[in-house]
């Protein structure tokens, strides 16, 4: 049987409730994930948080500054919230840099492949920023999508405990399936992907 591998990624953080509800769930099931970092989450005390998911072995991403709809932005904001976010990691993760950058709402325009020297990464979510989709919907909607090679899209904002929940789920049933849970780094190196440019990744082997 093939090797299969997933990634599992979460956008907005890092903050003091839920992402360290999400490391305790990666580290109960034992598998890894990728944290994409809004810059002007990071303060000091969730930085340390973050600096425990690196710890851990999380991979530790960009996703801007303030997270802004970067096509109505200049060149130069473009830049300078990459740069701001690019240095809060580096002080986290003791100067290891991001490789990867998810957008803003996935709000995407050709000038930011210039000005942004990351690899693109995008997903396949479920909705799960919108309260009213239960824990059991986010799992049924992830499992359901699972491919080899692809990039699971979650939010570890503030209160997002159905998230939580759902990775109670998630993460046992793709095992049983034969997952291998990586970071998004990991993804590509374990698929024998090299990242292009002006690609924005959903699955390493398909985009």
């Amino acid at each position: 049987m093939e090797n299969k591998y997933i990634a599992l990624t979460f956008d907005d953080g890092p903050n003091t409730v839920t992402t360290p509800q999400v490391l305790e769930m990666l580290n109960k099931h034992n598998v890894t994930g990728s944290f994409f970092l809004v810059g002007d989450n990071i303060n000091e005390e969730s930085a340390k948080v973050a600096r425990e998911c690196f710890e851990y072995g999380c991979e530790i991403c960009n996703h801007s500054r303030t997270h802004s709809a970067m096509p109505q932005q200049t060149s130069e904001e473009i830049k300078a919230e990459i740069e701001y976010t690019n240095d809060k990691i580096k002080q986290i993760t003791g100067g290891v840099a991001p490789k990867f950058f998810r957008p803003p709402y996935i709000a995407l325009c050709d000038s930011m492949y210039d000005d942004i020297p990351l690899t693109f990464i995008c997903g396949n979510g479920a909705e799960d920023w919108l309260d009213e989709i239960s824990a059991e919907e986010r799992s049924k909607r992830i499992i359901a999508q699972a491919q080899n090679g692809m990039i699971i899209l979650l939010h570890d904002m503030e209160g997002n405990f159905r998230t939580v929940q759902a990775l109670d789920t998630i993460i046992p049933e793709l095992k049983r399936q034969g997952y291998t849970f990586v970071t998004v780094s990991d993804l590509f190196a374990k698929c024998n992907v090299t990242p292009r440019k002006r690609v924005i990744y959903s699955n390493v082997l398909t985009d």
